[in-house]
């Protein structure tokens, strides 16, 4: 399988096409995630050992998109703190449906975010943490032409030789103010809580667009309101 990964957020677009792999997009609003000036940093990173890879596939699509009317989100914890993603059905109801399946099965628990491109994104939800796995199955969904991908947002990842819009599981969040991708990412959503974690979490990137260090979820909760 492909190997997920996205266009780089800087230099010319003849460059970005070559990094072009599997990050998602943004969510369905460009305003900023608030914070208040009471808020406390971030703690430091629990030092964990890398997780055993899962298993890659073996996962089924559901069958449905998520109720109308009601909001989704997702809590991600892992041993650098939490963050809240709010899903945006509206913009990807195949991607967010698939999603919330995933989480609702825990399928996301014990994975690391695998990518990590300061001032770029962050990418995780690959079980095999090699940057190819996914459930097993894909969706898609169309994307608008005018998506954009700046800071918070979260998008879907894919291969370069898959269309618009398709997604499996990896997703990734936007840390640069503007990654600059063109609009071939679904948007699912956007963070709505720990904005400072996602920061923090964006800075451990090194060489080869790797981890300088662990970082796993812990787990990702499906939150409805």
């Amino acid at each position: 399988m492909t190997a997920l990964a996205l266009l780089a957020g800087c230099g010319d677009d003849e460059a970005k096409d070559e990094r072009s792999s599997g990050g998602g997009d943004t969510a369905a609003t460009t305003e900023q995630p608030t914070t208040t000036e009471a808020a406390e940093p971030a703690t430091e990173c629990k030092p964990v050992d890398d997780p055993a890879p899962k298993p890659d596939g073996g996962q089924e699509k559901p069958p449905n998109k998520l109720a109308a009317g009601k909001t989704y989100s997702l809590v991600v914890t892992t041993n650098c703190g939490a963050f809240t993603i709010k899903l945006d059905q509206k913009q990807a109801p195949n991607a967010t449906a698939s999603l919330v399946s995933l989480a609702n099965k825990k399928f996301f628990d014990g994975t690391v975010f695998h990518r990590i491109v300061p001032d770029f994104v962050i990418q995780g939800g690959d079980p095999t943490a090699s940057g190819t796995g996914g459930p097993g199955y894909s969706t898609k969904d169309k994307v608008s032409p005018n998506a954009a991908y700046t800071k918070g947002v979260v998008a879907m990842a894919k291969g370069g030789n898959e269309p618009p819009g398709a997604a499996g599981s990896q997703f990734y969040v936007v840390t640069g103010e503007d990654a600059g991708l063109p609009p071939d990412y679904a948007v699912v959503g956007k963070v709505s809580e720990g904005q400072d974690v996602v920061d923090k979490i964006g800075a451990l990137g090194g060489a080869n667009e790797q981890p300088t260090e662990t970082v796993l979820i812990e787990s990702a909760r499906v939150k409805e309101s």
